[in-house]
């Protein structure tokens, strides 16, 4: 079971005080602030700055609730995982990007889903940042993302490479070229992803290797969802840089155009990365084989 002092450590971090946290687990401030100590006292570190206002983490603190959040995930697994053993249910929680989330993935697991009624399936949106942490505190079992993180304890399986073009509406004058040059996207409005995304940092990357820079391009808005931009895109209010793969149906039905940049390769991959103690290798498997049979569709 897991310990309720945890628990209480979550909660007070969530509440950012000790009396709602309190009101919120039914007990009484003192009850709260004696589960706090007594992990400081186990753990032999502070893990909040107290003052004035809202308590503030110590560095500790940041570890220990890391790792608490790991602890409450893990004992949560454990407890779907023996439900699914008596039902032989498998549940799977899959993380995919933002730029994932219009691209062939998500119909996959909808395919998957539906063929394998004996596994239920869940499917969270969120930056590759955040779906790392997720997983890395078993929050995900698995989760889609663009290229590689270095990181420990994980195992990647490639789905599909990409390329970011210059998307944008099918009646612009540039629409009919074979390629677009970088000094002619200066001289267009462009609709971004954040900074924070694999996407745009792929784009500023390849700017970089050609001694360019954002800030000699017109950015006149940044947004973090895909449709979002592609509908401005096909509205005239600008051009974008974005995966092709996420655009494929604009370009089938003429909606949209997508261009090479020159000198702009811009080529990723799309993986699919998991904890190396995932329970189900078949699963992983058969996606894989899906995904291959769907994009070559």
């Amino acid at each position: 079971m897991l310990d309720v002092k945890l628990e209480t450590l979550l909660t007070v971090v969530e509440q950012k005080n000790f009396t709602r946290a309190a009101e919120t687990l039914s007990l009484t401030q003192p009850a709260v602030s004696h589960h706090i100590s007594q992990i400081e006292a186990e753990l032999g570190a502070r893990l909040f700055v107290r003052g004035r206002g809202e308590l503030r983490l110590t560095p500790a603190g940041e570890t220990a609730v890391r790792y608490a959040k790991r602890m409450k995930a893990m004992y949560g697994q454990l407890l779907r995982a023996i439900g699914d053993e008596e039902n032989r249910l498998a549940r799977i929680r899959v993380g995919i990007t933002h730029t994932a989330e219009s691209n062939t993935i998500a119909e996959v697991f909808a395919k998957y889903g539906v063929s394998r009624p004996d596994v239920t399936i869940t499917i969270l949106t969120d930056t590759i940042k955040n779906l790392y942490a997720m997983l890395e505190n078993y929050e995900l079992d698995m989760a889609v993302v663009e290229g590689k993180y270095q990181g420990e304890g994980l195992n990647y399986l490639m789905l599909d490479t990409d390329q970011l073009v210059c998307v944008l509406p099918a009646e612009h004058r540039l629409a009919r070229r074979s390629a677009v040059t970088v000094d002619e996207l200066k001289g267009e409005p462009m609709i971004l992803r954040l900074p924070s995304s694999a996407t745009r940092a792929l784009f500023e990357a390849g700017l970089t290797s050609l001694n360019e820079s954002i800030s000699n391009f017109s950015v006149a808005l940044e947004v973090d969802n895909i449709a979002t931009i592609k509908d401005l895109v096909r509205k005239g209010l600008g051009i974008s840089i974005l995966p092709r793969s996420a655009c494929l149906d604009e370009i089938r039905t003429g909606r949209l155009a997508a261009l090479p940049v020159e000198n702009l390769g811009m080529l990723r991959e799309t993986n699919l990365v998991y904890n190396r103690d995932f329970a189900y290798e078949g699963i992983l498997e058969e996606v894989v084989q899906l995904y291959r049979e769907t994009a070559h569709r």
